[in-house]
């Protein structure tokens, strides 16, 4: 009976072996994700419809068209002298004038636009970030072009800006997009808000 059972124990060990090295469908890794860059359309070339006869990848062009019209909403907020606004943050850009302060103004779009092309997916050298850190970038004492230190409330306002931003070029909010292009937002939260 010993021996029988001996018997009987190896071959279902040996069976079971067999089972779990069998490959099972079920079992396969899941596709990864593509970048928040890839689903923005990623590094395909397009025509820039900002400088004629050149081209852009529209994983860039996507994300300055979200820079561009957060900037144009932040404009509007500081000019409607709303209280909250978030004049304070960009009065020295703001005090600058003519073509310097355009020239600042394009500025901020393409480093803007090279940080968040860079840091979700992003991978050719013209979406390199090569500006101050999130935490230097923030504070007055180390940036002059930066007015004031952000709160919490200035940060959640910024926050919705990129929203309606993305919301006015194609990202509905509703989408697993924009809830990770917002993920990504909240992720530099702790660095930015410093009051």
């Amino acid at each position: 009976m010993r021996n029988f059972s001996k018997i009987t124990l190896g071959a279902l060990i040996i069976a079971l072996a067999s089972l779990t090295s069998c490959s099972n469908d079920d079992d396969k890794t899941p596709a990864e994700k593509p970048t928040i860059y890839e689903r923005l359309g990623g590094s395909v070339m397009v025509s820039d419809p900002d400088n004629s006869g050149q081209m852009i990848e529209k994983g860039r062009l996507s994300f300055r068209k979200v820079v561009n019209s957060t900037i144009g909403l932040i404009v509007a907020d500081i000019q409607s002298n709303a209280s909250g606004n978030l004049q304070a943050h960009f009065a020295p850009l703001l005090a600058e004038t003519g073509s310097t302060q355009a020239t600042n103004i394009a500025k901020l779009s393409d480093n803007l636009t090279d940080f968040f092309s860079f840091n979700t997916g992003g991978k050719n050298t013209v979406n390199t970030y090569s500006g101050l850190s999130m935490s230097a970038a923030h504070d007055p004492a180390r940036n002059p072009r930066m007015g004031t230190k952000s709160s919490n409330a200035d940060y959640t306002k910024f926050v919705g800006y990129v929203g309606a931003a993305a919301n006015a070029n194609g990202v509905a909010s509703n989408t697993e997009l924009y809830t990770d292009i917002v993920a990504v937002l909240e992720s530099l939260r702790t660095p930015i808000v410093q009051k």
